[in-house]
């Protein structure tokens, strides 16, 4: 049994255990990131998503693989005040004392100091009362916060509850709410590749046919907040894959990400793809609070066997690989649907687990699978007729 799996951990990690829950690890291909090399773990139950991500990374490296950057990993924590009187009184105070509210801050964390992060800003903002005019206007200190190798999220609260008092003496008022935001827009990381349209062709289609396809759904997804939301899920699939197998907080990537996607006032598209000097130009930009310390990393063996294999030094090397995942993913994604659509390969792959659900084993699976693809009906219970029919005439099921 898998050591997180053992009772005395399991019930150590969340409330009411009663088991533990697995879900298939793969092996994402291919995928070179600045000119180095990575295998990338990938945890997901979907069909197709690990095989995407390989191909579409295999393409990439024509033209020399995902150029990657991410920035310093700054979270941000949000401390709520009311009944403060004067908005521009109440702002003046405490930016006149930022110097005071950050070394208090970064009291409550010196080992964090030590290594080079901690509180580094302070922004007072108002925003006008939800109510209108009537209300009061909400008063919103940001503190800033270098979180180094960590995610954040508890050295954040921490710093945000442990500041809240010296708050309230500064603006008169009172203090609510004190936790981090999962909009991590100051810690972006981008991805970018740039392919020869000559490799991209396939499906007996021409590459320019192809990398035409490819930006019409990119033209679409910019301008149509219903299909942004079917091309932004596409890249998480890929994104949220590695976070689950190198135990990052998936549920904050996924937030941060959809709001990042809406920052001016309408939904659109993570990545974009254009036509440039004969080349598909594929982009894409997003926060990523990502941690190589801390949380299931320490107590999850399967998850520090993904890190060794992954072989990051780094939370924003990290970043840049799961951008550049996202892209892969993504690009796999709007090339079929550019194309011959999306179910000849995904209906291809799905054949496997059909199969399997129609009680085929071993060996078997693969032919089972086959069969269903040649015969256009990926069903149980066509799987289950092909499945007898080759039982019945003595295939081994291993």
């Amino acid at each position: 049994m898998h050591r997180y799996q053992l009772p005395g951990i399991a019930v150590g990690v969340i409330e009411n255990a009663i088991g533990t829950f697995s879900l298939p690890l793969g092996l994402g291909l291919n995928l070179q990131v600045n000119g180095r090399d990575y295998i990338v773990p990938m945890v997901v139950e979907e069909p197709s998503v690990v095989a995407a991500v390989s191909f579409a990374a295999k393409i990439a490296r024509e033209g020399g693989g995902f150029h990657a950057e991410a920035d310093d990993p700054v979270m941000i924590g949000q401390v709520q005040v009311t009944g403060y009187g004067d908005p521009t009184e109440a702002s003046r105070k405490l930016t006149a004392r930022k110097e005071e509210l950050l070394a208090l801050a970064n009291s409550f964390h010196p080992a964090m100091i030590a290594r080079g992060g901690g509180a580094r800003d302070i922004e007072a903002r108002l925003l006008p009362a939800p109510e209108g005019a009537r209300g009061e206007p909400i008063l919103v200190v940001h503190l800033y916060i270098d979180t180094q190798e960590a995610m954040g999220a508890n050295l954040i609260n921490t710093m945000c509850e442990g500041i809240a008092p010296l708050v309230e003496q500064i603006t008169g008022g009172r203090v609510f709410l004190r936790i981090l935001s999962n909009l991590a827009d100051r810690r972006l990381a981008r991805a970018s590749c740039r392919i020869p349209v000559e490799v991209l062709a396939d499906f007996n289609l021409p590459g320019g046919a192809i990398a035409e396809g490819i930006v019409q759904a990119s033209r679409f997804a910019q301008a149509d907040p219903y299909r942004a939301a079917t091309h932004n899920k596409g890249i998480m699939n890929g994104i949220d894959a590695v976070a689950i197998a190198t135990g990052q907080d998936w549920r904050a990537i996924e937030a941060g990400a959809h709001a990042f996607a809406c920052r001016d006032g309408q939904y659109r598209p993570l990545s974009t793809w254009t036509l440039e000097e004969g080349h598909l130009v594929g982009r894409i930009e997003l926060p990523l609070a990502l941690g190589t310390v801390g949380g299931p990393i320490k107590v999850h063996s399967a998850v520090q066997a993904a890190m060794k294999v992954l072989r990051v030094s780094s939370a924003r090397e990290l970043s840049m690989v799961m951008a550049a995942v996202g892209l892969s993913q993504n690009f796999a994604a709007v090339r079929a649907l550019g194309s011959v659509g999306i179910q000849r390969g995904h209906m291809a792959l799905h054949a496997r687990c059909v199969a399997v659900t129609a009680g085929a084993r071993g060996l078997l699976v693969e032919k089972v699978a086959n069969a269903l693809v040649s015969a256009g009906q990926v069903k149980v219970e066509k799987a289950r007729e092909i499945l007898a029919a080759m039982m019945g005439e003595g295939e081994p099921a291993t």
